[in-house]
């Protein structure tokens, strides 16, 4: 009877010791790491339904609202090929005349000058020299040196005038710088007479013109006196070669 009562006893408490839970490690209630390819803990449920939104948009639209603003304007494209020229319009009317422009500065250069002495020719070269002024706009004429002194490039003209000596030979030269331009001679004769050269000549900024008794070696004068002016040399200027303005 003991026996049967230690059985029966045991079988309770056996009855009354629930089952063992089973094995869980710390860490597992925290989320499985990313791409370990492990589902997170449920909490209990196997299955989570999927739940999708369905929106009828015919129900939702609304009236055509108004035009908005304008946009600003975009930037410029790139400028196209030229088109073909267009066919010759008619001639217009004949427009109001301007006023007038300012008028240009007009340079000068001019001399006239004169000798009253007779020259005879030496064993060198000799310039003919002058002892009156007629005209002598700047003092562009050296009256020392009887040489025009060219201050306005551009193109002059210049003329000498001279009168022979009896039984004498004539023979000079229009010179520019050492150059002879022109020549001024008259033969030997019983008779004195006026002889006149002219030539133009382009000039630069202080080119030197002159004339030139030639020497000795031909026997040659000019002939003049106090009383009368026999011999002269006169030039201008034609045409500048810059207009000042």
């Amino acid at each position: 009877m003991l026996g049967v009562l230690l059985l029966l006893s045991l079988i309770s408490l056996v009855a009354l010791v629930p089952p063992p839970a089973p094995c869980r490690q710390c860490c597992d209630h925290l989320e499985p790491p990313e791409g370990s390819g492990a589902q997170p803990p449920i909490g209990g449920f196997n299955y989570v339904p999927e739940v999708r939104t369905y929106i009828n948009m015919t129900i939702l639209k609304g009236d055509k609202g108004d035009r908005g603003e304008r946009g600003t304007p975009g930037k410029p494209g790139h400028i196209g090929p030229p088109g073909s020229i267009g066919p010759m319009g008619s001639k217009g009317s004949k427009g109001q005349a301007g006023p007038p422009g300012d008028p240009c500065k007009i340079q000068y250069s001019a001399f006239s000058v004169g000798r009253r002495k007779s020259l005879h020719s030496l064993e060198s070269y000799q310039a003919l020299v002058f002892d009156t002024v007629f005209v002598n706009l700047e003092e562009h004429f050296d009256m020392f040196k009887g040489k025009f002194i060219c201050r306005i490039p551009g193109i002059y003209y210049f003329n000498v005038n001279i009168h022979t000596w009896n039984f004498k030979e004539t023979y000079l030269h229009i010179m520019q710088n050492d150059v002879e331009k022109a020549i001024v001679y008259a033969q030997p004769s019983d008779r004195s007479i006026m002889q006149s050269q002219s030539v133009m000549l382009e000039l630069d900024l202080s080119h030197e013109v002159w004339i030139r008794l030639y020497k000795r070696e031909r026997e040659n004068a000019v002939y003049s006196d106090d009383v009368d002016v026999y011999i002269t040399f006169n030039g201008y200027l034609i045409k500048a070669s810059v207009e000042g303005k």
